[in-house]
């Protein structure tokens, strides 16, 4: 079963007039632009009125409303009218994109409408009303290719609308000395995103309220249908159902207010040992259906999760930027067959929390040889530390992306795309050997140099465009990406 836990977008697009320019231009645009998104297969609810005063703002938020519109396109078919037109970003509740006509399918006497003029005092009237509206990076054009920019709106939109009913449940405190993932809340709010903070005691006494809950035997069959025979414990499988099932409880019922959730879970020391088994797999099926759970209470890790997934429309994971990849790997299966240094390559990993479907062969669950080692006897079997999902990350195009709150309470982020490699990791847990141009650079004047934490989110496709204009619609001022050769960092050494 897949949550209902992102929002589904319903675009629509209302034209608008200056009462100076014959309205039938930007009516007839306006319908041009919904044929065109027809033809791209993106509904549009067409708002029938064009706006040229308050009244007909009006008169327009209402049909919006009654189309169950929930994102916005304002259309300048002319050069439109500047104060009704910024006033539809302030009336209408949801994100609105701003984007203005191309001339071309007219004359320039009758037919010309100056909404490249127009849009100027769009974006200038904006400003004055500290109004916010999502402007395109050339917001003038075709009918064609506004119907490209609302379907690269599309995206941008679900992820805002999900920020503003989100809720992260958390699980914590933090582990002991890792500091990293302990950031202030401030940011949330900021934000607009709530968050509801509980103990590690209170998700066991709700664990152990699930104890022969009669839900347990088909999630059980569940996991071993995803797994397939001998690539699972099945001793291991009602109690992992259990906590499965006291997880998406504790979901629906402490929503409260908001329409969707993330996790971001205290794993280790006391729990596999309270729990009798590692949370990784769980984790892992949560996120497949739509719900991060981000590891060690990584609060901003499960933000950075659930905004990719909104973005990119499937599911995520968050890895440790781990290990530098070993000389003799590159040299026997990289070098020559990919073009990337050595310093561009690092393998990203974490215990077992990455989805099955984004594994080579779907993975199997193993055990946490890490945990193995800490906290059970020398030479034993492993039993408590049993629960990860491991296996080789499938080769394919990534975004590697985190939004974090600093210590001083400033919204930051980062974005850079690459991919993961098809060569064999040799290595454990869930893990994958990632290569990003210029990574080398990226890790020591951005990542050190601006102290962002071990975890990052990815997103398995090239999404970073959307998540640059989202980061930005967000307001943050920081946004870093990997440079080219060509452009150094501002804190990069120019005599290296």
């Amino acid at each position: 079963m897949k949550w209902n836990n992102i929002p589904q977008v319903k675009l629509g697009i209302v034209a608008v007039s200056r009462d100076c320019f014959p309205v039938q231009l930007s009516q007839t645009r306006r319908s041009a632009v919904v044929k065109e998104c027809e033809a791209l297969g993106l509904e549009v609810a067409e708002i029938p009125t064009a706006v040229e005063n308050e009244t007909d703002l009006q008169k327009a938020l209402e049909e919006a409303r009654q189309a169950g519109c929930n994102a916005l396109t304002v259309f300048l078919g002319n050069f439109g009218p500047e104060t009704p037109e910024t006033l539809l970003a302030k009336y209408f509740d949801g994100p609105c994109m701003f984007v203005a006509a191309a001339e071309g399918d007219g004359d320039l006497i009758g037919g010309r409408g100056d909404a490249y003029c127009g849009m100027l005092n769009c974006s200038y009237n904006l400003g004055l009303r500290g109004l916010k509206g999502y402007i395109p990076s050339y917001p003038v054009g075709t009918a064609q290719e506004v119907a490209a920019m609302m379907a690269e709106f599309v995206p941008i939109a679900r992820t805002v609308l999900g920020l503003k009913d989100l809720k992260i449940i958390t699980f914590g405190p933090r582990p002991q000395d890792f500091f990293a993932c302990n950031a202030p809340i401030q940011g949330l709010y900021q934000l607009g995103v709530e968050i509801e903070e509980n103990s590690e005691l209170d998700l066991l006494a709700a664990y152990r309220k699930h104890e022969n809950d009669p839900r347990i035997p088909n999630v059980c069959a569940d996991m071993a249908r995803e797994m397939g025979e001998g690539k699972y414990y099945p001793d291991l499988s009602a109690r992992m159902a259990q906590f499965e099932l006291t997880l998406l409880d504790w979901a629906q019922e402490h929503k409260g207010s908001r329409k969707y959730v993330a996790f971001a879970d205290k794993c280790w020391p006391a729990f596999p040992e309270e729990f009798g088994f590692e949370p990784c797999y769980v984790n892992s099926r949560l996120v497949s259906r739509g719900i991060p759970v981000a590891c060690e209470v990584d609060i901003y890790g499960a933000l950075s999760e659930y905004i990719g997934m909104c973005v990119s429309g499937e599911p995520v994971t968050l890895l440790d930027i781990n290990n530098s990849v070993p000389s003799y790997l590159y040299q026997e299966d990289i070098a020559g067959k990919f073009d990337y240094a050595l310093t561009d390559t690092f393998m990203g990993f974490h215990c077992g929390n990455t989805p099955s479907c984004k594994l080579c062969g779907g993975g199997a669950v193993k055990y946490q040889l890490i945990q193995h080692r800490l906290l059970e006897p020398a030479g034993s079997e492993p039993d408590f530390t049993r629960g990860t999902l491991e296996g080789d990350i499938a080769p394919g195009p990534i975004t590697f992306y985190r939004l974090q709150c600093d210590s001083q309470g400033q919204l930051r982020s980062y974005i850079a795309q690459g991919e993961v490699l098809p060569v064999p990791t040799r290595s454990f847990g869930g893990i994958g050997i990632f290569a990003i141009p210029e990574m080398g650079r990226f890790y020591r004047h951005v990542l050190i140099e601006k102290r962002y934490p071990h975890h990052g989110a990815v997103a398995f496709s090239h999404c970073g465009k959307a998540l640059f204009e989202v980061f930005r619609y967000l307001g943050m001022e920081d946004i870093a990406y990997n440079h080219p050769k060509s452009l150094p960092y501002p804190t990069e050494n120019p005599f290296a």
